[in-house]
């Protein structure tokens, strides 16, 4: 046997070993895609749609006998994954296949009628990240909406929620700070997988005018709710170019909010995206200091210095911590930035968060929080226990209603 091969058969078995999930995808291939059988199919998916083997659903789909694929539609950052966030991007046919490839992200966010007249069948298969904010989980319910108002079944390939499925944080979005960062009345850590997203949309009445579309939702085997991503044996495939590994999303949600206001480094445009706090007026000692004195479970900082490699910090000395979780699960993530901009007030206070910045970024920070009370409100004084009810206000009785929903123990 070739020498190749042989390392190959190896690395097969033993990722077979480890792999304790199927994918709704490997589900849908291992029953021959027959709920898919003598449809004209439109597919909803990206760089991320890909097997536990790691091969793309459109080569599966394309290469499929019992039914056609018509159309892809891809959401913010595109089809293959390399746009930047918030960048446009376009439409194309593709030269080999002849199958049209649609960008809901940009000048339109829905599939138009004229899109959907030759196709019978919605299919959403792309891995999120478990955040509020990640606008994929906005593009599920836009293309929910599309297979509603055209009487087109919709199909959703369940995946694993990164962040586990017990995990809950955060308050729901106000009616006047509904946006595509913030498109539906759930926490910003939701804890279900896309599929029971899809299921408590489609039952809620969340989606636009209370429509409902048929669902229908391939299942993985073998996730359970404890398990987060590096549980379940896959293998993880950068679902944007700032969330490169598994852990990442942790690090998304204890600085994201915060990096909307552009005033503190949080690690984008360096080689560790949403894990730092940093700047140039800030003494990395000290603050490492003073965030490891606040004893917060399941975390310590890192004092750490870098130049970032593009953007508006370019050639800027930055010094700050660097995050480092060893029990993420004991951690209050979306609490995490608060603390930061307390201890940071501490330090520094002629150099106000919020005052650093301008009133588009505040704006983004207000639709991203889904709310302006918790900016108001923490403002006044800094302090994490101003905001703290209001941050954990809707949990339990989000807990309870979500739970109507979940399609694993």
């Amino acid at each position: 046997m070739k020498l190749w091969l042989f390392f190959l058969l190896l690395h097969s078995f033993l990722f077979a070993q480890n792999q304790k999930v199927l994918l709704g995808l490997d589900v849908l291939e291992r029953d021959n895609f027959s709920i898919l059988s003598g449809k004209r199919v439109g597919l909803v998916t990206n760089h991320t749609g890909l097997n536990s083997r790691l091969v793309s659903n459109v080569d599966l789909f394309h290469k499929a006998k019992n039914f056609d694929l018509v159309s892809v539609f891809s959401p913010e950052h595109g089809f293959r994954g390399f746009n930047s966030a918030g960048e446009s991007t376009d439409d194309f046919v593709d030269s080999l296949t002849g199958i049209k490839f649609y960008s809901l992200y940009g000048k339109r966010q829905k599939p138009t009628p004229e899109m959907l007249l030759d196709i019978d069948l919605l299919v959403y298969d792309i891995q999120d990240i478990g955040c509020r904010s990640y606008t994929y989980i906005s593009t599920l319910g836009y293309t929910m909406e599309a297979a509603a108002e055209n009487n087109i079944e919709f199909v959703v390939l369940d995946r694993p929620n990164p962040l586990g499925g017990l995990r809950i944080e955060g308050n729901i979005p106000e009616d006047n700070f509904i946006s595509f960062v913030s498109r539906f009345k759930i926490p910003y850590v939701y804890g279900l997988t896309c599929g029971e997203l899809a299921y408590l949309l489609n039952e809620e009445g969340m989606l636009t005018n209370g429509v409902k579309c048929k669902l229908n939702i391939i299942k993985m085997n073998g996730w359970e709710r404890w398990m987060t991503f590096d549980d379940t044996g896959l293998i993880w495939v950068p679902t944007s170019a700032n969330v490169p590994y598994s852990q990442i999303p942790f690090y998304v949600v204890s600085t994201g909010v915060l990096g909307e206001l552009v005033t503190i480094s949080i690690g984008i445009s360096y080689t560790l995206p949403f894990q730092t706090f940093a700047a140039d007026w800030i003494n990395a000692d000290s603050l490492a200091d003073r965030m490891n004195k606040l004893n917060l479970n399941g975390v310590v900082f890192r004092p750490t210095t870098y130049k970032t490699n593009y953007g508006i910090w370019l050639d800027k000395i930055l010094n700050g911590v660097q995050i480092h979780f060893t029990n993420a699960d004991a951690v209050d993530l979306l609490e995490l930035q608060f603390q930061f901009m307390q201890v940071h007030n501490q330090l520094y206070p002629d150099k106000k968060i919020f005052d650093l910045t301008d009133s588009t970024r505040i704006k983004m920070f207000d639709k991203v929080m889904g709310t302006d009370q918790i900016r108001l409100k923490f403002s006044e004084k800094y302090r994490v226990e101003d905001i703290k009810d209001i941050l954990k206000k809707d949990v339990n009785k989000f807990r309870e209603i979500s739970k109507r929903y979940y399609l694993y123990n």
